[in-house]
């Protein structure tokens, strides 16, 4: 105005302006690029969300989930009046006892149940619910001698029984009143292997179950006294530590309402951070797709970017327009992905409330949301830079010319440093966020690794082509000439499926092998029995009982109770740093036994056994990997609570065990001397000879149940069966997050078809002039994508299968069967997919005239 000059627009709003503009045409093209980063993000912000709902449901609730503000779990004993004394001080005190037992019908059919002895009061907090809707009181009341009882439906359907029913459990008779609906605070008793049963502890005492070293757990809950109600964190926290300073040689397991199940919580965030790095797989599948995008980005805007520099637009400008545009796509994208992934927990809440045992609360953080959206534009950075790059140094004249081939060099320096940036930020960001580091660092490793073979794989493939001395059929040399020609689709589609492929593969085949390693039996070698809570002066009737019921049967006798660590070297185990693969030994009550002579299927590695008349100060062998992961070595002392009791023992040896053998053992053996006079129960295994029936099993357990009403059994066949509906929920669970990855792979790859569109009209075109017919064409795009889908198959189970061999050699220490069925799926899918993607592709440029593409030139 008037003469004066406006003031200069700044730079970064200028390329923001332009960026914009360009994007009014719409999103032609970065379509699959904008899917690909939305898909990845709402995995990730997804799994993320939904384990916070979780942990968030559980320190809501964690009040009622617990059944008070504190618990103090016992296992062999209840409460002495001393700490029963200093606990009741400070608030109200309920007791409930859990163990397991037999449960018998009139018909003589047994079933194992998870028994839960509770007192009238049960639950002090929260509200059972019972069908038919019956107060807890009522329904487990005494009548005449009998008493009530509420079970689970699995129940009444193993044993054939209906709400009125008697039954038997130990010496006590119970009447079934109601069918358990749900409990308040079933998380904090966990589950079992049995249906929940549901008695009084008034029948318990009837039912003579209950026994020095009979293994039955007595959970003290504290409903503490508060000013205003329930107190706060820190007087909890207080609370608890108060307890164990004043009885540190308890034993107990304590628990608060701020950590109702830390097995659970531990597991939510393991599992969360699996299924998050999926996503993140997903998202670096993905950024194939981004680059793809990025290099059809270049080839449309070819006119926008000759006009740029023809202005007077530099490289550096004409770059940064283009990748403004792509991160404003991406952001797009991720913010799309952030909002549908933080929606799942709300989804999970309103549709599947009555089926998850954990309460929900749904909430959006920023923090997730926010990790989402930094992975997904770091994501796009990573992968767009490189191609968008190669604009800088093209000509004006080379930009403008459509059916250039341009020989393009290697990206300039700096924006190959910016990629790699952004990628070596992308990995920080999954490992400093990761609770577990050193795992996000090898799957970001093995992803590289992954990307260099794959890479590899495709060079290898283009250059074995060229190479091939085929000259008829016509068909197959032109196919082989499109797979190593410059801009050619091989580098794309290797790229794009062989990850998702191998990452299939590897699942089907680890899954296969959990369950082959759960099938897998040796008639009269195997268990087919386990038998607990087996009393000692018993233990010969019974041993004579299975020689009459199961002759032949391989019988093993061991005396077992239960401890947890209380120091490891003089350190307490509540701040030993174990390493992850033996943390669990740390978590809970461990089985402990003792021997003269080394158990079966176990060989001493350091030090020496004792001898079998020892009679010196306690001497306890450790299982080798349990001890280096705990940081314990012979001749340091350990300390764990049994019965009730410290015991401090010295490691005389470390026992190298073979878990496969199928013989009872232990992490802990000590020497007999040990627990001289004290109480304990015979865990007594039997393995029935071959050829056995099923209706074999089903007799022994009736007449165990029948002969000896206080002796649990175990049938393996039942619990291998519930461990193997387990596996297969969380392999449904895994395969579907892997699913995303292998969906994105599918959109990468119709990108790429896309993106490499005009070059193969092109080729279509100039052939077509020269005679080709539309079968030769068809069959020449036929073969190029069988050749390429095959290769890709090919290389997705060979590393699927690697990776799978070392995940159950090396981590679950279990002998590696390829399973041809899981890898040829796989691999037929790939290869499918592969095929009719590409057929589509060539479909439509066959049904393109040559005088319209020639019109466009």
């Amino acid at each position: 105005m008037n003469g004066v000059p406006a003031p200069p627009v700044p730079q970064t709003l200028a390329l923001l302006r332009f960026a914009l503009r360009d994007l009014r045409g719409g999103l032609a093209g970065l379509w699959i690029f904008f899917v690909c980063i939305a898909l990845g993000v709402t995995a990730i912000v997804g799994v993320e969300s939904l384990a916070g709902a979780l942990n968030h449901g559980l320190a809501r609730q964690g009040r009622v989930l617990l059944g008070g503000d504190a618990s103090f779990s016992l296992i062999h004993r209840q409460l002495t009046p001393e700490e029963r004394a200093f606990l009741a001080r400070s608030g109200t005190l309920s007791t409930v006892a859990t163990l397991r037992g037999m449960a018998r019908a009139a018909s003589g059919d047994a079933a194992l149940v998870e028994v839960k002895a509770v007192e009238p009061s049960w639950p002090s907090l929260g509200e059972a619910t019972f069908a038919p809707p019956i107060a807890p009181a009522e329904a487990l009341r005494e009548t005449n001698g009998v008493f009530g009882a509420a079970a689970e439906e699995a129940l009444l359907a193993r044993l054939n029984l209906a709400v009125g029913d008697t039954f038997h459990l130990g010496e006590a008779t119970f009447v079934l009143r109601a069918v358990v609906a749900s409990e308040p605070d079933r998380l904090a008793v966990g589950v079992g292997f049995g249906p929940r049963l549901l008695i009084s502890q008034a029948a318990l005492e009837a039912t003579r179950l209950v026994q020095p070293g009979s293994l039955t757990r007595w959970t003290t809950r504290i409903v503490m006294d508060g000013p205003h109600g329930a107190p706060d964190e820190a007087a909890v926290r207080a609370f608890v530590a108060a307890a164990n300073t004043a009885f540190p040689e308890a034993g107990w397991e304590t628990r608060s309402r701020l950590a109702v199940s830390p097995d659970f919580s531990r597991s939510v965030d393991r599992f969360a951070e699996f299924l998050t790095l999926a996503g993140l797989l997903s998202l670096v599948v993905g950024g194939v797709g981004v680059a793809n995008a990025a290099q059809g980005f270049v080839e449309r805007k070819r006119a926008t970017l000759a006009i740029l520099k023809a202005i007077g637009a530099t490289g550096t400008g004409v770059v940064a327009i283009a990748a403004v545009e792509f991160l404003i796509v991406a952001l797009a994208g991720a913010l799309a992905g952030a909002a549908a992934g933080a929606a799942i927990p709300f989804a999970v809440a309103a549709l599947l409330a009555n089926i998850i045992p954990v309460p929900l609360e749904p909430s959006v953080e920023v923090r997730v949301v926010g990790l989402g959206l930094a992975y997904g534009l770091l994501t796009a950075l990573a992968f767009a830079l490189p191609p968008l790059s190669r604009a800088h140094d093209l000509p004006v004249t080379t930009l403008i010319r459509d059916l250039a081939e341009e020989r393009q060099g290697f990206p300039r320096a700096r924006y190959l440093a910016v990629a790699g940036l952004a990628a070596a930020a992308l990995v920080a960001l999954a490992v400093l966020t990761s609770p577990q580091p050193t795992i996000a660092l090898a799957v970001a490793g093995a992803t590289l690794a992954a990307f260099v073979v794959l890479r590899l794989v495709a060079l290898g493939l283009a250059l074995a082509a060229r190479r091939a001395p085929v000259k008829r059929p016509v068909e197959l040399r032109m196919a082989l000439a499109a797979i190593h020609r410059p801009g050619a689709l091989t580098p794309s589609i290797v790229l794009s499926l062989g990850l998702g492929l191998a990452a299939l593969t590897s699942l089907g085949l680890i899954d296969f092998n959990m369950r082959n390693e759960l099938r897998e039996t040796l008639p009269g070698v195997t268990p087919s029995f386990f038998f607990l809570d087996l009393r000692g002066a018993e233990a010969p009737r019974f041993l004579d009982f299975l020689k009459r019921e199961a002759p032949g049967a391989k019988v093993s006798e061991t005396p077992m109770m239960r401890g947890r660590f209380v120091t490891l070297a003089g350190t307490p185990a509540a701040k030993v740093k174990a390493s992850e693969k033996v943390a669990w030994a740390l978590e809970g009550d461990r089985g402990v036994t003792f021997a003269a002579t080394p158990p079966e299927g176990s060989e001493v590695v350091a030090g020496q056994w004792w001898a079998k008349d020892y009679a010196g100060p306690p001497l306890v062998s450790m299982e080798r990997d349990v001890a280096e992961g705990l940081g314990v070595k012979v001749g340091d002392a350990v300390t764990v609570n049994v019965l009730g009791r410290d015991i401090t023992a010295t490691v005389a040896n470390l026992r190298k065990v073979n878990w496969r053998s199928y013989a009872i053992n232990f992490v802990l053996v000590y020497s007999p001397n040990t627990f001289r006079g004290a109480p304990f129960s015979e865990l007594v295994s039997a393995a029935l000879p071959a050829g056995g029936a099923p209706e074999t099993e089903i007799a022994l357990l009736r007449a165990t149940a029948r002969d000896f009403p206080s002796v649990v059994s175990v049938r393996v066949h039942d619990a291998l069966e519930t461990i193997e509906g387990l596996v297969a929920k969380l392999a449904l669970a895994i395969r579907a997050a892997t699913g995303v990855a292998l969906t994105t792979s599918v959109l990468v790859l119709a990108g790429a078809l896309a993106a490499n569109r005009r070059a193969r009209l092109a080729d279509a075109t100039i052939l077509k002039i020269l005679g080709a017919t539309r079968t030769r064409l068809s069959g020449m795009f036929l073969i190029e994508y069988a050749i390429l889908g095959s290769a890709t198959a090919a290389f997705g189970i060979a590393a699927g299968t690697l990776i799978a061999w070392a995940v159950v050699t090396r981590i679950l220490f279990a002998e590696f069967v390829f399973d041809w069925t899981s890898a040829l799926a796989a691999a037929g899918g790939g290869l499918a997919f592969t095929v009719i993607l590409g057929m589509i592709g060539a479909w439509r440029i066959l049904g393109t005239a040559p005088a319209a593409f020639l019109r466009e030139l």
